[in-house]
């Protein structure tokens, strides 16, 4: 209110109708060239393909899918730098993964789902294919699936008399150091799926796959039991994260 020469009388009250024009902030240059950026590797891997990437640009690639807001080159960068390579950073377990500055439980997730897509594809490829002529592949195929696990895993892959898969089963998992293996369950399920031959498998988490004295006995031991049966096994691998080790290749079996 305003008083004046007759009295108090009202003050005028402001137009709260009328526009008010607010600045808006204008785009950033750094999320024009951050979108500049995305579109021009997609163009290389569309127009050149994968090869034309190097490991971190693949990895980048991927993580834009998951992490839409964000510079994702750092986050592949480290993620490499922490776990090695493209195969050691999809098979990291989500809680290593989660270690990494930008890397929630949601994008680990999404990680790991591409893994077992991967792994689940390419099991797929290989069943009904005679094993042996494909050795290389299997054996990616088993680190992949085997050398990031931190306890180990005692994996039997099933053959029928052409020596094509039948089934790929994990039968025992032990400790970061130890599995145990019992012959008679062994066997039973390699009768119950009607398999002529065996691939034995089980990793080391230590990295090292060098067979222990245990390892060297409990394979003498599947061996002698299994041809008693007329089944054959074909090797032993124990997969490390630097390599692997093969009973066959070392004259073991």
């Amino acid at each position: 209110m305003a008083q004046g020469d007759d009295g108090l009388k009202e003050a005028p009250q402001p137009d709260w109708t009328a526009a008010v024009e607010v600045p808006l902030p204008k785009p950033r240059a750094a999320a024009k060239d951050h979108d500049g950026h995305r579109d021009r590797l997609r163009e290389r891997f569309t127009s050149a393909g994968p090869d034309a990437l190097a490991d971190y640009e693949l990895l980048e690639l991927l993580l834009f899918r998951f992490i839409p807001r964000r510079d994702t080159k750092p986050i592949a960068k480290a993620l490499l730098k922490r776990f090695g390579t493209l195969s050691d950073v999809l098979n990291a377990p989500a809680d290593l993964l989660t270690e990494i500055d930008g890397i929630g439980a949601a994008t680990a997730l999404d990680l790991r789902i591409v893994t077992a897509v991967n792994q689940r594809a390419f099991r797929a490829s290989i069943r009904g294919r005679e094993m042996l002529s494909s050795w290389s592949a299997v054996l990616d195929y088993c680190h992949a699936v085997m050398a990031h696990e931190t306890r180990e895993q005692f994996r039997i892959l099933f053959l029928d008399r052409k020596n094509a898969l039948i089934a790929d089963e994990v039968q025992q998992v032990g400790t970061v150091n130890h599995t145990p293996v019992y012959p008679r369950e062994v066997m039973g399920r390699a009768l119950a799926l009607s398999a002529s031959a065996l691939v034995l498998v089980h990793n080391h988490p230590s990295g090292d796959p060098s067979p222990s004295r245990a390892d060297i006995d409990m394979t003498k031991t599947l061996v002698d039991v299994a041809e008693a049966l007329g089944i054959k096994i074909h090797d032993h691998v124990i997969i490390g994260r630097n390599g692997h080790f093969s009973f066959r290749a070392e004259s073991l079996i």
